[in-house]
């Protein structure tokens, strides 16, 4: 497993729409792997491919259900076929560090795929399972958080996403770090 280098905001892989995955091998085996090592070194709960530069339809998430339980799960050629109500709530993005907005998303989803193995996987997701579910797959299609947002919200977020664009992260955005500068859909 290995930590990889996280894409941040204006990098042109993350409006990528990524491809369906055809072989389920060694390599893809290595990529989810690598993929949940740089999503937990990053503190996030969420992590698309293109994300860490691979155009290919792969999201991992690790997200806390209550106290003592966790989703954690690789999903490969995600499709969500069920969407259901509705809910706002804050999230944030492991390739924007530092911003965080409040977005309107479904509040309950169903998510069919394949796991890394190619084994169907069949999630049913209410709360933040689901919005985080929505935002990885979001990043497959090359949509990020912020295009959910209205014109004005986003025209004040300007100048913090220009800044991104340009390479100015907060300096201790980095693996390991504890301050809250990213985190998927927290």
């Amino acid at each position: 497993m290995a930590t990889r280098s996280m894409r941040i905001y204006g990098d042109p892989v993350l409006r990528t729409k990524c491809a369906d995955v055809t072989e389920f091998d060694d390599s893809l085996l290595q990529l989810v792997d690598d993929m949940h090592e740089t999503m937990q070194a990053y503190q996030g709960v969420g992590l698309a491919a293109n994300q860490i530069g691979v155009t290919q339809r792969v999201f991992v998430i690790d997200v806390p259900i209550d106290e003592e339980h966790r989703v954690k799960q690789a999903i490969v050629n995600p499709v969500i076929d069920q969407r259901e109500g509705s809910e706002t709530a804050e999230e944030g993005c492991l390739s924007m560090p530092g911003i965080y907005e409040d977005i309107s998303r479904s509040r309950h989803v169903r998510v069919r795929g394949l796991d890394e193995r190619g084994r169907p996987v069949e999630i049913q997701a209410d709360g933040y399972l689901a919005r985080a579910i929505q935002h990885e797959a979001d990043h497959l299609n090359g949509v990020l958080f912020t295009d959910r947002l209205s014109p004005l919200k986003r025209q004040f977020l300007k100048k913090s996403l220009d800044a991104l664009a340009r390479g100015e992260v907060p300096e201790d955005y980095h693996p390991g770090s504890t301050k809250k500068t990213g985190g998927g859909s927290r």
